[in-house]
């Protein structure tokens, strides 16, 4: 931990004496991070006051014995990565961090969780005394901006084919179409190149994921994830959208300018050649 990252004093020890109470885990690496920190892996790190190590840690979230909320992070980022797949499979496993392996003890959760630690009192923001950072705290739920923007396209990304069968796919097969919005969504026909949407924040963004093509972001900007034998998962972030895609398929799009939208646009001429390229550039899961 480097000289300004900052803690609550005596936090770390109080985490290590009084046991957490774990309620999850989440990974911060390059490849896979929680969006509610930043567009990207650097972002995300500074957010948490936290170097941005190439090998990326594990956030475990938790109370303790007192009920107050606690992010934990850790540098075996590997041994959280387990925990998240035996959890996935409904299968029982116990996350307890090496305290060697402990970077660091913030005070809140960066997200709301659903879940709660039975036997202590409900969760609540430790007593901090003014000392050391804020308390982490979620996104205002009844707000709009970039935090909820990430949380929605990774929400999406979770939940694809959930969200691809509410589109009409005759949106995008249709020749001639003009890229006009229905019902919040806009679509672009396959005759056209991708940057045809009419939609000024959404032809920015199909420009700056252009970009990235040509000068490579920060690392995270671009995430690759499995779909299936044949495809992959894009999640893309730039300043004020976020890009949720498959390799085979379309590209759903959020805005900040447009609270609680997504916009589709369909494979036309160039965006299946982008989709490629990005996923080539794309940090992916080891």
């Amino acid at each position: 931990m480097s000289d300004e990252e900052d803690t609550v004093a005596g936090a770390d020890d109080a985490v290590a004496d009084d046991a957490l109470l774990v309620l999850t885990a989440m990974l911060l690496t390059p490849a896979r991070f929680p969006g509610v920190l930043g567009d990207d892996y650097v972002a995300a790190c500074d957010a948490l006051a936290i170097e941005p190590y190439e090998e990326g840690y594990g956030l475990v979230l938790g109370q303790d014995g007192e009920g107050a909320r606690w992010t934990v992070v850790v540098e075996d980022a590997a041994q959280v990565a387990v925990a998240i797949a035996a959890w996935d499979c409904g299968m029982e496993h116990d996350l307890s961090p090496d305290e060697r392996s402990m970077v660091c003890a913030l005070p809140g959760w960066p997200m709301d969780l659903a879940v709660s630690a039975p036997g202590v009192p409900e969760p609540h923001d430790p007593e901090t005394d003014g000392e050391g950072p804020a308390p982490l705290t979620p996104p205002d739920a009844d707000a709009w901006g970039p935090a909820q923007r990430r949380l929605g396209a990774d929400e999406i990304a979770a939940q694809w084919s959930v969200w691809r069968e509410q589109l009409d796919d005759a949106r995008f097969s249709r020749q001639g179409d003009d890229g006009e919005p229905e019902n919040g969504a806009e679509g672009e026909p396959e005759s056209e190149p991708s940057p045809s949407p009419r939609h000024p924040g959404v032809r920015r963004a199909l420009s700056e994921a252009t970009a990235y093509t040509k000068t490579p972001p920060p690392p995270g900007r671009i995430r690759s994830s499995y779909a299936s034998a044949d495809a992959r998962t894009l999640r893309v972030d730039g300043p004020g959208w976020s890009m949720v895609a498959r390799t085979d398929d379309i590209a759903l799009f959020l805005l900040d300018e447009e609270p609680g939208t997504v916009i589709p646009v369909g494979r036309g001429a160039a965006l299946p050649g982008l989709l490629t390229a990005l996923d080539g550039l794309a940090a992916q899961p080891t």
